[in-house]
């Protein structure tokens, strides 16, 4: 008897700490758009006069969508000039599109649209938990048509890329997966993880991100975790693979990714870029962090993306 109350307050705890993860890795923590774009211009003030520019001017436009039946929205910037290239720029865990306008003056600057949607549960995107690049796929999909029809011009169709930074890396992985329109010619995935169990198995093994003297071991929370998100949300952690669908990917793919990154470990990226068949780079930024290589080498990034995309895509 002893020993089936203590297996079942076992079980129960177990359970009740894995709710507590799965709510705690998953709950939104929204800012409004002028909380991003203050933040935005802390961590880049050599962009704050071009952004304050954007602002001011009006360039840097909304769009608002319904898609599967929540409001989801989108900022976009129209190349200086007439141009059917686009770059659909995907952001990171908790960010929101304005974060990625630092990549977005990398496109700008190479003549092409911008197109950077708040991806479910964050920005100004409804939702009600985050999706760890693995739904957001769906969402992601859905913007690509809508930017394809906005800049295709005078075109049958746009020429696109998809480049991400950390989970919105996750994300362009797992649109690389599916069966994608002609339209889109190449991706960039900037510090994406191998797949949504294996990124929390490393937060939990990693004492520092978690601030305690000992790591939490994964199984049985991560397990039950997952059973609990599929129940909740339809998806677990392990069909979350970004890796098969990489797999599965027949566009070329840039993989880039700093070699001191400790939250999404850099040994990630070996196991993605030798399961990518056919085209494919890849790009070790020196003493980077978790997505800081275009802050720590912005010259060699720029070059890095410009000599990638100007393979792919050539309409002016």
């Amino acid at each position: 008897m002893v020993a089936v109350c203590t297996m079942l307050m076992l079980t129960l705890a177990n359970i009740v700490a894995s709710l507590y993860l799965l709510d705690f890795a998953l709950s939104p923590e929204k800012r409004s758009k002028q909380e991003a774009i203050e933040l935005f211009r802390e961590k880049n003030p050599q962009l704050k006069l071009w952004l304050d520019s954007l602002v001011a001017t009006g360039a840097l436009r909304d769009t608002f969508v319904v898609i599967n039946g929540d409001r989801q929205h989108a900022h976009f910037v129209v190349a200086p000039k007439p141009s059917a290239k686009v770059a659909m720029l995907v952001h990171g865990y908790k960010n929101s599109s304005v974060s990625m306008l630092n990549i977005g003056n990398v496109y700008l600057s190479l003549g092409y649209n911008i197109f950077l949607p708040d991806l479910y549960a964050h920005g100004q995107s409804e939702g009600d938990h985050i999706q760890m690049g693995w739904n957001d796929r769906v969402q992601v999909m859905e913007w690509m048509s809508i930017a394809n029809e906005r800049f295709k011009g005078d075109f049958a169709q746009s020429q696109m890329v998809l480049h991400g930074v950390s989970m919105g890396a996750a994300t362009v992985m797992s649109v690389s997966g599916e069966k994608l329109p002609d339209y889109v010619k190449c991706l960039v995935e900037d510090c994406g993880y191998t797949g949504v169990y294996d990124e929390f198995a490393h937060e939990l093994s990693d004492t520092a991100l978690l601030k305690t003297p000992f790591a939490i071991p994964q199984w049985p929370l991560l397990s039950i975790a997952g059973m609990l998100c599929k129940v909740k949300y339809g998806w677990n952690f392990e069909q979350a693979s970004m890796i098969e669908q990489v797999k599965k990917c027949t566009l070329p793919m840039l993989f880039i990714h700093g070699d001191s990154d400790d939250f999404v470990p850099s040994k990630m990226v070996y196991p993605l870029y030798a399961a990518k068949r056919g085209k494919k780079e890849l790009y070790i930024a020196r003493n980077s962090a978790h997505a800081k290589s275009i802050h720590d080498h912005p010259t060699e990034y720029r070059a890095r993306v410009k000599a990638f995309v100007s393979k792919y895509i050539s309409l002016h």
